[in-house]
């Protein structure tokens, strides 16, 4: 049992459930109310496993970055609980089996855009930009954006504006969700020398970052529904979680408490997108006008 639980933190939990909510709100939203609950699963299945897969292997190649963070510096790699080997090859294959199950059962846009967020979560983010660049976290975000595309192009089988919008909308939540991070582990971030906005420009920089990036998600939000692809009850929710968080991102420049505020901004930048993708779930439409499809 202990060694099973090594083998499951390693692959971050956490980050494949919130992977999962944004997929199956992004399949559903293609599916117009009509899924395939088979190919679903495959999709699921599929995300999960090459997911886990590449947190598996960005824990190998963070392990001296991660020893610095008081977050997590009592990780299994860390603390030794388990051998880089061991969680290199745990990945590795991991990655085959979630990669063999979404060539065998989903379109091969599905596949070659889960490969595509592979490639740059593990590749070009975890092994380049986060080290070196205080851009690295706008090329996470991309990586961070596939899950609902990759969702809606195994539901749709082909690429569309619905998933353009998509694409555009999980990038541009990811940037203030993870500047919310960088402020509130400041102290963990400078330790371990990683060049993230608050560090390298302030925190008074970040702050107007993420005030800007929320008014751009405010707007992508609203264009699934301007583009046809979901109904009002996602657009009162969409306007209803845009409108709050943004206002609790202008309350930073008055702030009391920098830490304090940015865990707020981070807690309800979750709250935001699992609600938006369980409306786009329920609340999906048919596209009737020519501009749907690209």
């Amino acid at each position: 049992m202990v060694k099973f639980k090594r083998y499951l933190l390693v692959v971050k939990p956490g980050i494949i459930f919130g992977n999962l909510i944004a997929t199956v709100g992004g399949f559903l939203l293609a599916s117009q109310g009509r899924p395939d609950w088979a190919l679903l699963g495959a999709t699921v299945l599929g995300v999960a496993l090459v997911v886990a897969s590449g947190c598996a292997i960005n824990n190998c190649i963070d392990r001296d970055i991660d020893a610095c963070m008081a977050r997590t510096k009592t990780r299994v790699l860390v603390t030794g609980a388990m051998s880089v080997r061991a969680a290199l090859t745990h990945g590795l294959v991991l990655g085959v089996a979630g990669f063999a199950c979404l060539a065998w059962w989903t379109p091969a846009l599905a596949v070659a855009w889960v490969a595509f967020g592979f490639i740059i979560y593990v590749g070009v983010y975890s092994l380049w930009t986060k080290r070196s660049s205080v851009y690295g976290t706008v090329v996470g975000s991309l990586s961070g954006a596939v899950p609902p595309v990759a969702g809606y192009c195994a539901a749709a089988g082909h690429w569309d504006n619905g998933a353009l919008i998509l694409l555009v909308m999980f990038c541009l939540w990811q940037m203030p969700h993870s500047y919310a991070i960088a402020i509130f582990r400041f102290a963990d971030y400078k330790r371990a020398g990683i060049p993230v906005l608050p560090v390298v420009r302030g925190i008074s920089a970040a702050k107007r970052q993420i005030v800007l990036y929320i008014l751009a998600f405010f707007v992508a939000t609203i264009m699934l529904v301007v583009g046809g692809y979901a109904g009002y009850g996602y657009l009162a929710v969409a306007c209803a979680t845009s409108a709050w968080w943004l206002k609790m991102a202008l309350g930073g420049r008055r702030a009391p408490d920098d830490i304090a505020w940015a865990r707020q901004v981070f807690i309800f930048s979750i709250i935001t997108i699992t609600a938006l993708c369980i409306t786009m779930a329920v609340d999906p439409q048919v596209p009737v006008h020519p501009l749907a499809m690209l």
